[in-house]
């Protein structure tokens, strides 16, 4: 009999665990008087250091998070000193989000810390392994993604999401 494997839980518990473990390390950078990126600061910092000056909405995209809490995560960043806003220079009403200084400075740190932290998942694990596993979470990603979006049902939608994870795996061997 096939080996029935409990993937939303293991996901779940995973993605968990991992998050307690990085509030963990920012606990301890904490105590030591450091004030270092969340998570989610982390990734909008690497978005900006990719694409600086993106708008609002882009950031939303890129970080797969809702407009009204990037406006937030924004705000306590800008606070931080590590980003500023400002207004398109052809649409005022669009605001642009810069990396300052500051918020450049993070990222060698940032960029080690998660060298180690995939080092750390990885460990143990072939390319050809890591790929399967990339290319799972993509087309569960895509397809679940898709599904909220559109109403859809998760069957009506696995084919072309599976071809869509396959393309994205064949172009990241490439």
């Amino acid at each position: 009999m096939a080996t029935r494997h409990r993937f939303v839980f293991l996901l779940n518990s995973a993605q968990r665990h991992l998050q307690q473990w990085m509030a963990q390390q920012q606990a301890d950078a904490a105590t030591r008087g450091d004030s270092i990126p969340s998570p989610t600061q982390a990734g909008a910092l690497f978005a900006l250091a990719k694409a600086d000056g993106m708008t609002m909405g882009q950031l939303a995209q890129a970080l797969d998070l809702a407009p009204s809490a990037v406006s937030g995560l924004v705000q306590r960043m800008e606070a931080l000193d590590w980003v500023a806003r400002h207004a398109d220079e052809h649409d005022g009403r669009t605001l642009r989000v810069w990396l300052s200084p500051a918020g450049r400075a993070h990222l060698p740190a940032l960029k080690q810390a998660t060298t180690r932290i995939n080092a750390r998942l990885t460990a143990g694990f072939t390319e050809a392994e890591l790929a399967t596993v990339a290319r799972w979470l993509l087309a569960a990603n895509i397809g679940v993604a898709s599904s909220i979006r559109s109403g859809a049902r998760w069957t009506e939608r696995a084919r072309s999401t599976q071809r869509r994870a396959a393309q994205w795996s064949a172009s990241r061997r490439a």
